[in-house]
């Protein structure tokens, strides 16, 4: 089954590459509760439905994370869209199951529905973080 919402954060692949990290998960989507531990690509998180081991993937165009333990395969993309498109941040989360629990069905809506929520706010907060670092003026280099 497939998951999918378009995020208004006009952010490239590199900032998605660059900023959203094991580490910082919880920062960028409230459906992960919270991030247990991390060391490069590997780690583990706990979300609504109990805790999994997390891998992440540097992807074309983006970023790519799976929960290998998870009995539905359940794995997301975050990507960047051409500017042609505006500029829209596209999630993708899919599991292997063509049919789910209800509940478990509207806790992958709402998965996906705090992502974009997160990618949106995050990428304001990201700039407001980088416009407010003061300028530091060089002086000339006299050779």
């Amino acid at each position: 089954m497939e998951f999918f919402a378009y995020a208004d954060a006009h952010m490239s692949a590199t900032d998605l590459q660059r900023y959203i990290r094991i580490q910082s998960l919880s920062e960028w989507c409230a459906s992960i509760e919270k991030v247990l531990s991390h060391s490069a690509e590997r780690g583990s998180i706990m979300l609504a439905w109990g805790e999994f081991t997390v891998h992440q993937e540097v992807i074309r165009d983006g970023i790519h994370f799976s929960l290998p333990g998870c009995g539905n395969a359940m794995q997301w993309t975050i990507t960047a869209e051409p500017k042609i498109k505006g500029g829209l941040v596209t999630v993708h989360c899919t599991v292997n199951k063509t049919e789910l629990e209800s509940d478990y069905h509207a806790q992958l809506e709402k998965f996906v529905a705090d992502w974009k929520l997160g990618l949106e706010s995050g990428w304001q907060r990201i700039q407001q973080a980088l416009n407010s670092k003061p300028k530091v003026e060089c002086a000339p280099w006299y050779g």
